[in-house]
This record gives structure tokens, C-alpha cells and sequence, in this order.
């Protein structure tokens, strides 16, 4: 697998590339050219599959030239020139144009690859409105009575109900639709994604007027959502005539609703778009949705109408192939600051509106919360606050402890001070230490004797001290204990069991990432919602090292412990969660979509995303903390998931509830993901 590990059909990716040539009207030669041309450049990076426009060997808007034998004929030859160049081409390419059947002529898709018409479709809806009159000349695909036809010296399969399967790649299979097709209620697409078709393709004319290039970006992404697909789309360019109507050439690679790829549209010249298409990430999500299934059962009579052909197609899979695809180095954070901005304020609303339903139907007016200093205690309390503010309450029912123990830090202790004070919550300060040299001692643990023995006893004890004080506090007061501990600190089993980022009555940050925690309090801090004291007092939050204060430091006001320096940066164990909980992906797929995301890049071109990090890692790193995230997430976690408190699923990325999006054993072994680690290479 080394050998192969850094190519991305090794990992189920596919390129596919859209085509937008010039054209001139009714010179099928010169368009066989432009056709040909564009072919070698997309097949020269890999692609293979190449999109080209509807009619484009002869130009979409020949009208009445369509009923001239010379026009027809001067098709006919272009396509012999482009099954002719298309010889020992690695990529299937559509092309568009006239074909004479039955004594009939029908607007079609004309699949090809190396030299062989693979199937022909013919255009099932004809628009006849507007400036559309296309059933002058054509007639729509339910007209044909013949399932084959003879083309170019060449029979080939015909009809609309044909998929294209490559053998070579099993994901990959393929349905063509043109233009029209695609906009009437129920497109033919539907179907052929219920019948196992990934990857839709329309071949189009498309013609520009005001508002239309918005439109068809909803009509393309929501046919790819609905369809969990990928769907490429393509559209005429310069060069068609602009007798009553002009054209912008606009091409679209969706991916299940997401734009990966858009061309300049009124460019004036011939260009290529091209998408890496994940069609692991597409047959994973239909495996999971499994209403789609549903769906293909219910529609059983149009799934059976379609043929499948079959043809390979020689993947360049030897040698490094990189990825071309974006891949986010922080996928539950979005790198765009208006999107980011909205996230945060949705996923804080969420968590407000979960916790003040909890409140009301309680009947419990008052929460408490223990507050550390750090970023997840921050958060809770600021959510808190707005849950009161919302229930229309004082801020003074929230009952916040900050509890200093053996190893906080004058700067964690001041930070929790000046929190509260700046939240107007009713503050509290219960020094734990006499209680935990209690218990150390009825316990017999060296430490009680003078000895410095920092075992996890040691630290538990505290973790657990602060847990008993607030619960029975909240049993004082008639209020709940509000739970701080995070999405990561659950999956890494970061927690201490039945303590307070493991146990509460409700916990409000439970499918909430430390990668997004971050985020929330920076966007809390930069909108200026708790004034700007408050603001100063998140900024100097964010900038403490992530640690749980348990061991003492050798030296005064050091810190023992940091946590990233045990499990791993969060930055990228996020990362391995997310592509682990959401998709499933193996670690081989989840390391090489690592490697694609945190290399050193141009940053200009790569953005570096939300944060202001300058960390970049090699693959030896990353195959480093994967280790570490895959034993603790499938072996040693588990139990502790299995019993967390109510909480609010926050995004599709997913929760770890065992109530909700994962249910597992508490004993399984990570043998199985640890085996396919190994097939990572240790260097590039």
C-alpha cells in the first residue's frame, strides 16, 4: 500500500474535470478540434472523466440547420475524429451532438472511451417555451423504440437508461442527463441515483439571462444532496450564437450539496474545471441514510429499467498522485469568517435554547457550575448566562465555584475571578485541598505521609473532590450541575470517570469540539458581548496552555502539565474524529486526507484556515497521534461514553451519546484500525 498510499484513487477518489470549449456554429470540425484538445489536457492531470456541452460538436443553436444532411453528416465525421483521438485516452469523455435514429433525430450524450461509443442517451425532456423550441427538430427519448444503434461504423447501446460503470473503479459509476432533464420535477438522475449511480452528469447549452447562474447553483447542489452524489455539470460558452440569446459558459462539480468546483463563466476562451471526487464519502453516506435504500425499494419499477455497461478505464494509481481537492484543516470550524461567524452564533443558540428547555421543564430555576479558568468551564458559564438572561432570571442563579487545588495556578485562579465577576454570576471559592489531604489519608495513599508520589490517585481525588462539592451544592440550592467536559475530551477519553467533565446533571459542551470551543469564546470575545473587561479576560483564557492542573510544577507557577503533550495536539485529533465519527473512513484514508490538509503550502494559494497556527505536520506525525487517537477511541474509552449525561447534539459532525449517533461496545478492540495504520508510510 506504501507505494500507493500517496495517490488518491488509492483512497477511492476519482477526478473528474468539466469542459467548456469555444465553439463556431455548425463547423463540427473545428469543435471536434477544440473537443480533442480539451480531452488531452484533462486526461494529461488525471481526470477520467470529461464533461463537454449539450450539441457541442455541432453548437446548440443551429436551429433549423439540424434538418441539413451536410450538417449531420459533418457530425457524424467529427465524431470519428474524436473516437479516433480518444484511443488509448485514459478517460471516458461525453460529448454532445445530433444523432439519426429510427427516422428521427435525437439530441443526445454520446459516451466515449479509447475509440468505442460506450452508450448513446438521448435527451428525455424537450423544452418548447420561452426562447426554447427544441421539439421543431428533435424528438424526446421516449420516441425511440430501439435499445441499440449503429454510429460511426460502431454499435453502441442507446436509450436513457443507461449507466456507465468503470470496472476498475467499483464506486464509479455513472449516469448522463441533458439540460432540460434536470429541471423538471422528477429528473431521470433521481433514478439512476437510486439504481447506484455516484457520480450525474448534464451536458447543457444553457443560455444566460439575469438571476439564471444563482439558480442553477440551488438546482445543482440540491440535486446532488437529494441524490447523495456527485453531479457535473456543463454549459455552452463563446461562440454560440447570439441571434436572441448569449452564454457564459458556466460549469459546476457539486459534491452532495457541496461546491467543488465553479469555472469563470464569459471567458471568451476554452478551459477546464476539474473536482476530486470522494466516492467513498458518497457510498458511506447512503450506507447511512438508510431511507435512500428505502427509497430504491419504493421505486423498484424505474430502478430495473436501467442497463448497466461496464468498461475499465487505465487509473494513473502507481506514483504519487496528490490530492486536489480543499480538505479544511479544522472540518467542525469553517475557514471563512462570515460562515465561521455563523456557525458560532448557531451552534451557541443551540446550546442556549437545549439548556433553558432543560431548565423550564425541570421547574429548577438556578444551575451550578464549577469554573476553572480554562476554555471549556468558560464557555458552559457563558451559556449559562444566556440561558438566563433568555429565561428572563439573574444572572445571579447561576452558582459558579471556582475550587483551587494542589497544583492551580495563580493565573487559571485569577482568570475564574475575574470571569464571574464579570458575568454577575453569584461567585464561590472552596479551597479542596483540606478535603483531598483527607481523603488521601482514609485512603492510605503515600502522599497523605509526605511522600510526592502523583499517581492518578492523586489527581483523581481532586477531580472527584470538586465533583462531590458541586453536586451536593446543587442538591442545597435546588439546581442542577452543569457539565463542561467536551466532544474531544469524550472521544480521547480525557475524563475522569464520574467526575465533572465526565458527570453532571446536563452538559451543554458534550458534542461540542475543543477545536470549536475555541472559536465560540473567541466569537463571544470579538463581538464584544460581555463588554470589554470581559473581552480581556476571554483573550487571556484562549492564550492558556491547555492543562488540568493536577500535579504540581517543579518550579513555581510552571506547568506540569500539559495535555497536548499526552494525547496529542487537538488541532489534529479533531481532525482524525471528525473523519473517523462522521464518515467512518479507515486510517489510511483518514491519514492521507491529513497529509493533504497540514503540509506545507503555498499560504497564499491554501488559506491556513480559522486559527492563527503556524503548526505544519509531517506524516510521521500524524501517523504518531492517529495511533494515539485510534487506541484510546476504540479501546479505552469506550466505557466511559456509554453512561454521559443528557446533552445537545450540536452538528452533523456527530455526538458521541449513547443515545444517539454512537453505540458501541465498551470492550472492543482497536486491533483492526491499528493493522490498517500500519500501512502508512512513515515518510513521504
Amino acid at each position: 500500500m506504501s507505494k500507493d498510499f500517496f495517490n488518491l484513487y488509492s483512497h477511492d477518489f476519482a477526478r473528474v474535470a468539466v469542459a467548456v470549449p469555444t465553439c463556431k456554429v455548425a463547423d463540427p470540425a473545428f469543435n471536434a478540434a477544440q473537443t480533442i484538445e480539451l480531452a488531452r489536457q484533462a486526461a494529461g492531470r488525471g481526470a477520467v472523466l470529461v464533461a463537454f456541452p449539450e450539441l457541442g460538436i455541432s453548437a446548440y443553436t443551429c436551429d433549423d440547420l439540424f434538418h441539413q444532411r451536410a450538417l449531420l453528416d459533418a457530425c457524424e465525421d467529427a465524431l470519428k475524429s474524436i473516437l479516433e483521438a480518444s484511443q488509448g485516452l485514459n478517460a471516458a469523455l461525453i460529448v454532445g451532438a445530433p444523432v439519426r435514429a429510427e427516422h428521427k433525430l435525437f439530441n443526445c450524450a454520446i459516451v466515449i472511451a479509447d475509440g468505442i461509443i460506450r452508450g448513446v442517451v438521448p435527451k428525455s425532456y424537450l423544452p418548447n417555451y420561452g426562447e426554447f423550441y427544441e421539439a421543431r427538430q428533435f424528438s424526446p427519448a421516449d420516441a425511440a423504440t430501439t435499445r441499440t444503434l449503429s454510429l460511426c461504423g460502431q454499435d453502441a447501446p442507446f436509450g436513457p437508461s443507461l449507466l456507465f460503470q468503470i470496472e476498475n473503479l467499483p464506486l464509479f459509476r455513472f449516469h448522463v442527463e441533458i439540460c432540460e432533464d434536470v429541471w423538471v420535477p422528477v429528473p431521470p438522475s433521481s433514478f439512476a441515483a437510486l439504481a447506484g449511480a455516484t457520480v450525474l452528469v448534464n451536458l447543457s447549452a444553457s443560455n444566460i439571462v439575469v438571476g439564471k447562474s444563482a439558480y442553477r447553483h440551488q438546482l445543482v447542489g440540491q440535486q446532488s444532496a437529494r441524490c447523495i452524489a456527485a453531479y457535473l455539470y456543463t454549459s455552452a460558452g463563446d461562440g454560440e450564437s447570439s441571434t436572441d440569446m448569449a452564454w457564459d459558459g458556466q460549469g459546476l462539480i457539486y459534491e452532495n450539496g457541496e461546491l467543488l468546483a465553479e469555472s469563470e463563466r464569459f471567458s471568451g476562451e476554452s478551459h477546464l474545471i476539474f473536482a476530486d471526487v470522494d466516492l467513498e464519502r458518497l457510498s458511506r453516506e447512503r450506507m447511512r441514510q438508510t431511507t435512500f435504500g428505502r427509497s430504491t425499494h419504493r421505486h423498484a419499477d424505474e430502478v430495473e429499467k436501467f442497463t448497466v455497461v461496464e468498461f475499465p478505464i487505465a487509473l494513473p494509481a502507481k506514483g504519487k498522485l496528490p490530492l486536489e481537492r480543499r480538505v479544511e484543516r479544522f472540518p467542525y470550524v469553517p475557514a471563512d469568517p462570515a460562515r465561521r461567524d455563523e456557525r458560532c452564533n448557531e451552534v451557541y443558540n443551540i446550546q442556549v435554547q437545549a439548556l433553558l428547555q432543560r431548565l423550564q421543564s425541570s421547574g429548577i430555576s438556578k444551575v451550578v457550575i464549577g469554573i476553572s479558568g480554562g476554555l471549556d468551564s468558560t464557555h458552559a458559564l457563558l451559556v449559562c448566562a444566556k440561558a438566563m438572561d433568555r429565561l428572563g432570571l439573574p444572572r445571579s442563579n447561576i452558582l459558579a465555584y471556582t475550587m483551587p487545588g494542589f497544583a492551580t495556578s495563580d493565573r487559571t485562579l485569577g482568570q475564574a475571578r475575574e470571569l464571574m465577576e464579570v458575568i454577575g454570576c453569584t461567585a464561590g471559592e472552596i479551597d479542596i485541598r483540606p478535603s483531598c489531604v483527607q481523603m488521601l489519608s482514609d485512603i492510605g495513599h503515600p502522599h497523605s505521609s509526605g511522600s510526592e508520589q502523583y499517581d492518578i490517585t492523586y489527581e483523581n481525588v481532586q477531580a472527584g473532590e470538586r465533583t462531590s462539592h458541586l453536586f451536593r451544592l446543587a442538591n442545597f440550592n435546588n439546581a442542577i450541575v452543569i457539565g463542561t467536559g467536551d466532544l474531544s475530551e469524550l472521544a480521547l477519553g480525557w475524563c475522569t470517570y464520574g467526575v465533572g467533565d465526565h458527570m453532571s446533571h446536563y452538559n451543554v459542551n458534550a458534542s461540542v469540539p475543543k477545536t470549536l470551543i475555541t472559536h465560540l469564546v473567541r466569537w463571544v470575545a470579538e463581538s464584544g458581548q460581555i463588554g470589554s473587561t470581559g473581552t480581556d479576560v476571554l483573550e487571556n483564557i484562549l492564550s492558556t496552555d491547555i492543562s488540568p492542573e493536577l500535579i504540581p510544577g517543579k518550579t513555581s507557577g510552571a506547568v506540569e502539565q500539559k495535555t497536548e503533550s499526552v494525547i496529542g495536539p487537538y488541532e489534529l485529533q479533531d481532525f482524525n474524529l471528525y473523519y473517523t465519527l462522521r464518515f467512518g473512513f479507515a486510517p489510511t484514508k483518514v491519514a492521507f486526507l491529513a497529509l493533504t490538509a497540514w503540509r506545507n503550502r503555498d499560504a497564499g494559494e491554501w488559506p491556513e484556515g480559522p486559527t492563527v497556527t503556524r503548526n505544519q505536520y509531517g506524516l510521521a506525525e500524524i501517523r504518531k497521534n492517529l495511533r494515539i487517537f485510534l487506541d484510546r477511541f476504540f479501546r479505552t474509552s469506550q466505557f466511559k461514553r456509554s453512561c454521559i449525561p443528557n446533552a445537545p447534539k450540536v452538528g452533523s459532525g456527530g455526538s458521541l451519546s449513547p443515545r444517539g449517533d454512537w453505540r458501541a461496545p465498551s470492550d472492543s478492540q482497536a486491533t483492526v484500525w491499528l493493522k490498517d495504520l500500519e500501512r502508512v508510510p512513515v515518510t513521504e
